[in-house]
């Protein structure tokens, strides 16, 4: 598994300020980062996987070693499928830790040769949620400080009630 490829993977419905400060920042530290969009047929979206992967990509623009893609199924046989060797996590809070490190654990169990590297959100957004994104933009507020400039008019259209 080749460590200088590292996958950030969530739902990313839609991509937040918090997600793109955790992309900017694992971007300076890996050589390549895929931010991969987890394909989960138990959960309906409120965006569709073209969506999510065209406002990532327009968020995301100017960061030249961050490339997208989506999967299904388990993260580590993605990880295997492209050779990648390190998880990135953001975490926000102590309690964001408690399932992040149990999930970081089962993975390794599965694939050792994968390692899951945190990283703490920044204090600014340490409380931001796609949910609560969604949320405040249904009841029509504005969600201009917490998901990037690019994508504030799709999403706040898109979910209007």
């Amino acid at each position: 598994m080749n460590p200088e490829i590292c996958v950030y993977a969530g739902s990313f419905d839609p991509i937040t300020a918090g997600h793109l400060d955790i992309i900017r920042r694992g971007a300076a530290i890996f050589p390549k980062l895929v931010v991969a969009v987890l394909r989960n047929p138990s959960k309906k979206g409120a965006f569709t996987m073209e969506e999510r992967l065209s406002m990532l990509e327009r968020s995301c623009a100017g960061i030249p070693n961050v490339v997208f893609d989506s999967f299904d199924g388990l993260l580590v046989d993605y990880m295997r499928k492209i050779d990648a060797g390190v998880i990135l996590r953001g975490l926000r809070a102590v309690s964001d830790f408690e399932s992040e490190f149990q999930m970081a654990q089962l993975n390794r169990q599965m694939e050792p040769q994968v390692e899951t590297f945190f990283l703490m959100t920044s204090p600014e957004h340490a409380y931001l949620s796609s949910s609560a994104v969604r949320e405040i933009a249904m009841f029509g507020g504005d969600i201009s400080p917490f998901v990037p400039a690019p994508i504030v008019q799709e999403v706040a259209c898109k979910l209007r009630k």
